[in-house]
Formats: C-alpha cells, structure tokens, sequence
C-alpha cells in the first residue's frame, strides 16, 4: 500500500527485457540508480512503486535497486517505453509510522492515459488527459475534487468530461520539481489508478442490484413499491 507522495526521482540505468540473472528470472527487469535516499532500510523482497507501479525489489546496493516487471504490467503501464536516463517516480511501500498525506494507492495500474493538453496558469500547470475508448468504464471513477493517482502521484480532480473521456489536474510549483510529468510531451502514456474506494463501492452497489432484479428479492422489491405507492395513493384519497 503507498500514498502517492513520491519519495525520490531514480534513474533507470539499465533496462533487460530479457534478463537471466538470477534477480532477473528469465523476464524483463529494469535496475534504478540514483536512489539511495530511499534504501537504507531496503529488503529482498520489498515493494517500491515505480510510477506508480508496485514493483518487488530482487537486487540492490546502496545506491540502486532492480526489479522484475511482468508481462501483464508491460501491458497495462508505461513501463516497457523506459529508456536508460529516464527519471522515474519512487515511493516505498507506507508503514504504520508514515503521515498519510496522499490517499490510498495500491500500486496496481489500470492502463495508461495519454496527455492531450498542457496549459501554464500562474506558476502552475494544467495537465489534460484522455483515457483509451476501451477503458471508457474507467471515467466511472474520476469524480471532480476527487483522488487520482498519476505516474504514482497523487492529485485531485478538477474536470471531468465523459464524453470525450477526458480529466484535467493542476500541478504546483513543489510538485513540479519533484515528479516526472512535467518532463513528459502532449502524446506521452501516464500511468493511471483511479480510486479503489470507488470501485468497492460499485461493485457492492451493483451485486446488491443484480440480487434483486435477478431473483425473489427482486420480486420482493417491486411489490414493495407498488404497495407504497398503492398505499400513498389511498391515503391522498
């Protein structure tokens, strides 16, 4: 579980998409430099979101770290267009100590959503993005003032248009110097997760409806309406 506070800015200084090392596993893996802020307390084992993207620590020095990216996680992030150099978002996994300034991020991406508009405004930027037509149900999920998790950070709504699948955010200034979006051109793919509360909540809502139409309790509820409104229209009479 993380925040969406980004930590640290790493640097990808190796990428394998095929690495037989044993920390490699015979898959992709991508080793970080630059990160020693953020491994003084480092395991075998622990997870650090890499834009965003909970990833499994399998090697590591003082100063950076590899991990093993699977294939259903080069689908469905930004992962696979990384490029020795890039600068990557950083944030280990929260503990109990942690303040919890962000919201509640798993570190599972959705897709990725490409941005369609960037606009200075004062000394903050407005940042437009579109979410693929297969992904339509995602907008679902992205209310104005509410929570979105970007490349891993962690920012609030302000518009929503679900016809053309579009959301924009406003970034300050102390944002800006520490998270990888400002670096990134109109076009370029941003990991996305949007809030998993909103999605417990819809998949509740949902059974709970499929429950009565489906079966007797939806018997049940119709003629639990038709009887009050029988019964208010005798009491008006």
């Amino acid at each position: 579980m993380f925040t969406g506070i980004v930590e640290h800015l790493g640097k990808v200084i190796d990428v394998a998409p095929l690495d037989f090392s044993e920390s490699g596993g015979k898959g992709f893996s991508i080793t970080i430099g630059e990160a020693a802020e953020i491994l003084g307390d480092c395991h075998l084992g622990d997870s650090i979101a890499v834009n965003g993207t909970c990833l499994t620590v399998t090697e590591f020095n003082e100063s950076s770290f590899k991990v093993g990216v699977a294939p259903e996680t080069l689908r469905k992030t930004n992962l696979g267009s990384l490029k020795i150099g890039d600068a990557v978002n950083l944030e280990r996994a929260m503990n109990a100590h942690t303040r919890f300034g962000g919201h509640m991020v798993q570190g599972h991406v959705d897709t990725t959503v490409s941005i369609v508009s960037r606009v200075d405004d004062g000394n903050a930027i407005t940042f437009v993005f579109q979410v693929p037509e297969e992904y339509q149900e995602l907008m679902n999920y992205i209310v104005p003032k509410g929570f979105i998790c970007l490349d891993g950070t962690s920012l609030t709504v302000i518009d929503v248009d679900d016809v053309k699948r579009t959301f924009s955010i406003m970034m300050i200034a102390y944002t800006q110097t520490r998270v990888v979006m400002p670096h990134k051109a109109l076009g370029d793919q941003v990991n996305i997760e949007v809030d998993m509360m909103g999605k417990y909540a819809s998949k509740a809502v949902d059974s709970m409806v499929k429950r009565y139409l489906n079966g007797e309790e939806g018997e049940s509820l119709v003629a639990k309406i038709i009887d009050r409104v029988l019964a208010k229209r005798a009491s008006a009479n």
